[in-house]
């Protein structure tokens, strides 16, 4: 049974797909069933699937998470299931930052340019985390997360 404390999960996809894809992809990285909000069997997980405009166009929220799995773990096998990139919150207060987990499974941090709209959130113009980002270098900024900002030569860390 699911214990009802269990978390939410909210993702965005960066291909508009169909419901049944996505929850067939969770289905199959958790090794559990996902259902309709409506039409969850006990037991289930329950994943609401909807599309906006943006560069990730397919919002998935998945209710009662499982506490006992990293989020970001399964993002990542959800991406490989797909095909598609995922975006998912990171764990700083940077509301620009997120982690995006890549077709190829890699997980990294990335700042995006979110605009709300009557339909949900539309996410574009993802870019690198670098560390060059202004907000970075605030003091709940993107070098206290686990997923550490990736300089490169043309974008150093602030210095």
């Amino acid at each position: 049974m699911v214990d009802m404390a269990d978390g939410l999960w909210n993702w965005c996809v960066a291909r508009r797909l169909d419901a049944d894809r996505v929850r067939g992809a969770l289905a199959g990285a958790l090794e559990r069933g996902v259902g309709e909000i409506e039409n969850a069997l006990p037991g289930d997980l329950m994943a609401d699937v909807y599309h906006v405009g943006g560069d990730f166009p397919t919002l998935v929220d998945v209710y009662l998470a499982p506490s006992e799995l990293a989020e970001e773990t399964i993002a990542s096998a959800v991406a490989v299931r797909l095909r598609a990139a995922v975006l998912l919150p990171d764990d700083t207060l940077n509301p620009t930052r997120y982690v995006l987990a890549e077709p190829d499974g890699t997980l990294r941090p990335v700042h995006v340019t979110e605009t709300e709209t009557d339909d949900g959130p539309e996410r574009r113009e993802v870019r690198p985390c670098t560390g060059a980002d202004p907000v970075c270098a605030v003091e709940k900024g993107c070098g206290r997360s686990r997923f550490k900002p990736d300089p490169t030569r043309e974008r150093p860390p602030p210095g």
